[in-house]
């Protein structure tokens, strides 16, 4: 299936093609631009860190662990002066960021799935907002 975004800054199914891209796969650490906003970032590389540009009303990233069970860590790490917001809602216990200003958000290696997401939303002042997400995501101590 294909995906678009919509006027919204959402993905969405596309009825005829769509745009391919909006899906980066990582090999290596990256620091994000606002030209990055809307993507979907696959990440089957361990030990990657993704670092977010300062926060600006409505960019938007979503972070996709597509490497074997319990094989990689993924950082995602904020600018120094914004926080991380929000809840991975899981069966097992949710996972809550911490929203300390200068804070990762981690894809913990040793409970980390194949699958497992995050989607961050800036809100332009005080850092970014979990919107989405499934497995568990740690906030850095």
């Amino acid at each position: 299936m294909f995906y678009i975004t919509d006027e919204n800054g959402n993905r969405v199914p596309a009825l005829e093609g769509g745009d391919l891209a909006n899906v980066e796969t990582l090999t290596a650490n990256k620091t994000l631009t606002v030209e990055d906003s809307g993507k979907t970032f696959n990440i089957g590389t361990d030990a990657l860190v993704i670092t977010l540009p300062a926060t600006a009303l409505g960019l938007k990233y979503t972070f996709r662990n597509i490497g074997a069970d319990g094989n990689n860590i993924i950082t995602i790490s904020p600018n120094a002066a914004d926080a991380v917001f929000g809840t991975v809602q899981n069966a097992a216990a949710d996972s809550v960021a911490s929203g300390a200003a200068d804070k990762d958000i981690i894809n913990t290696k040793a409970t980390a799935n194949r699958g497992d997401f995050i989607t961050l939303e800036a809100d332009g002042v005080d850092g970014w907002y979990i919107t989405g997400g499934v497995g568990i995501w740690a906030s850095e101590a």
